[in-house]
């Protein structure tokens, strides 16, 4: 699986940006992409994700109700959207996937939960 990420940029307060992150390879129905984000001296931190069968989405509570991920069938590709962003949004955002677990299915929080990573893309936030 590969995953491309593209669309950063820089904004003000109040501003948006859509995320898109291109899959290809093996990626499929039984994936789950996610997004995460990691601030300047900080963690990777978990944003969103969406099950790629059936579209059940999942999102971190800093960002519930401000961001939206979305993906289109036809050309296996994730989105982002990006609203009503503050500076706190600022850092390097990624999307990851992983197979889901026939078994065990639960959303997947931490980094390690996810096998593919693609390269980051920047998204700043000025006050």
């Amino acid at each position: 699986v590969q995953l491309q990420a593209s669309g950063g940029g820089s904004v003000q307060a109040g501003g948006a940006l859509r995320l898109s992150c291109v899959a290809s390879g093996r990626f499929s129905t039984g994936y789950v992409m996610g997004w995460f984000r990691q601030a300047p001296g900080k963690e990777r931190q978990f944003v969103a994700a969406m099950n790629w069968s059936g579209g059940r989405t999942d999102y971190a509570d800093s960002v519930q109700g401000r961001f939206t991920i979305s993906r289109d069938n036809a050309k296996n590709t994730g989105y982002l959207q990006l609203n009503s962003l503050k500076p706190e949004d600022t850092g390097v955002y990624y999307c990851a996937a992983y197979r889901r677990s026939a078994v065990i299915d639960v959303w997947r929080h931490n980094v390690g939960g996810y096998d593919y990573w693609g390269r980051g893309t920047l998204v700043t936030v000025s006050s």
